[in-house]
C-alpha cells in the first residue's frame, strides 16, 4: 500500500515537471491532469490547490509583460459597459434558475456569482459575505470546476467551428467561461491575440468582485468581507513596465513566455483536482442550474459578438 502511494506521488511529480517543457500545450496538460485525477486520484490535493492558485496569479502577472498598457486601458474601457450588463443579467438569470430548480438559496447565489464574474475566485469572495456553510461553498466550487474543465476542452474547437476570429474568441471566452485559469487556457490554445484580449477582459470583470460583494453585504447587512484580487495590480504593473521601458522588450517577451508555460503547469494541477470525489460532491440541482446558466450565457454572448453588440 505504501509502495503504491509512493509510486503515485512520483508519477504525479514527473507529469507536473514535464508540463514545464515547451512541447507540452495547455490542452495536453489539462487532459493529463484530468486523467490522473480521475484514474489515480490526486496524492497532494491540498498542496496542488494552493500551488495552482499561486501559479495562476503569477502567470497572469507575467502575461502582462506581453501587453502594452495602452491596449489594456483601451480594452478595459471598451469592455466596461457590456461587462456591467452581462454580470447583472447573469446574476438575475442564475438566481431565477436556482429558485425554479429548488437549489438552496446560498448555493444558488454562489453559482450565479461565480458564473457572472470569475468562477472559484468569486465564489471564495462571496461565501463569507452571505455566510455560506462549507458544504454549500464546496458544492458550488465543485460544480463550477467541473464546467471549467469541460470549457477548456470544448471552447477552442467550438470557436473554430463558428469561424470566430481571435478577438471574437477572446471576448467570448472571457464572458462565457467561469475561472480565469480556464479563460486564459482556452484562449492560449486559440491564439496569442485571443489570449491578450481574454486576459484583459477577464481581469476587468474580476474588478467587479468587490463592488458586487459589497452591495450584497449592504443589502443583507452582513459583516463578511471579500478579498481584493491584488494580482490584477501586478498584471497592470507588468504592462506598464513593458510600455515605459521598451528597450528591454526581449526581457519582457521572455517573461511572457515563462508565464505562458507556467500557465500550462497550472492547468495540469487544476485538472488533477477533478477527482471522482469532486464529481460525487456535485449535486444534480446545482449542476443543472450551473449548466443551464452557462449554456444561456455562452449562446447569448456569442450572438452578441457576431451581431457586433460586443466588439
Amino acid at each position: 500500500m505504501h509502495t503504491t502511494a509512493n509510486w503515485r506521488r512520483y508519477f504525479f511529480f514527473v507529469l507536473a515537471a514535464g508540463a514545464f517543457l515547451p512541447v507540452v500545450t495547455a490542452p495536453m496538460a489539462l487532459g493529463a491532469g484530468i486523467g490522473v485525477g480521475l484514474l489515480l486520484g490526486n496524492p497532494w490535493k491540498v498542496q496542488t490547490s494552493r500551488w495552482s492558485r499561486l501559479l495562476l496569479q503569477g502567470s497572469v502577472v507575467g502575461l502582462g509583460f506581453g501587453v502594452p498598457i495602452q491596449e489594456v486601458i483601451t480594452t478595459g474601457r471598451d469592455a466596461f459597459v457590456y461587462t456591467a450588463i452581462s454580470i447583472s443579467l447573469t446574476m438575475l438569470l442564475g438566481l431565477a434558475l436556482g429558485r425554479l430548480l429548488g437549489t438552496s438559496s446560498r448555493t444558488s447565489t454562489l453559482i450565479s456569482f461565480g458564473t457572472a464574474i470569475c468562477g472559484g475566485s468569486a465564489i471564495a469572495a462571496m461565501a463569507p459575505v452571505i455566510k455560506a456553510e462549507p458544504e454549500e461553498t464546496g458544492v458550488a466550487l465543485a460544480t463550477i470546476f467541473t464546467l471549467n474543465a469541460l470549457a477548456l476542452l470544448v471552447f477552442p474547437p467550438l470557436g473554430q467551428l463558428l469561424g470566430m476570429g481571435e478577438r471574437q474568441f477572446g471576448l467570448w471566452s472571457a464572458i462565457a467561461i467561469h475561472d480565469t485559469s480556464s479563460v486564459v487556457g482556452a484562449a492560449a490554445a486559440f491564439g496569442g491575440a485571443a489570449l491578450t484580449i481574454a486576459t484583459t477582459v477577464k481581469l476587468t470583470r474580476m474588478l467587479w468582485i468587490m463592488p458586487v460583494a459589497l452591495g450584497v453585504a449592504l443589502v443583507t447587512r452582513s459583516e463578511g468581507r471579500a478579498a481584493f484580487p491584488y494580482f490584477i495590480l501586478g498584471f497592470l504593473a507588468a504592462a506598464a513596465l513593458r510600455s515605459l521601458l521598451p528597450q528591454y522588450l526581449p526581457l519582457w517577451q521572455a517573461g511572457q513566455t515563462v508565464a505562458r508555460q507556467a500557465l500550462v503547469v497550472t492547468l495540469f494541477l487544476i485538472g488533477s483536482g477533478l477527482t471522482r470525489e469532486v464529481l460525487a460532491k456535485t449535486g444534480l440541482r446545482p449542476l443543472l442550474q450551473a449548466s443551464l446558466l452557462w449554456v444561456v450565457v455562452s449562446l447569448a454572448s456569442a450572438a452578441a459578438i457576431f451581431a457586433g453588440v460586443m466588439a
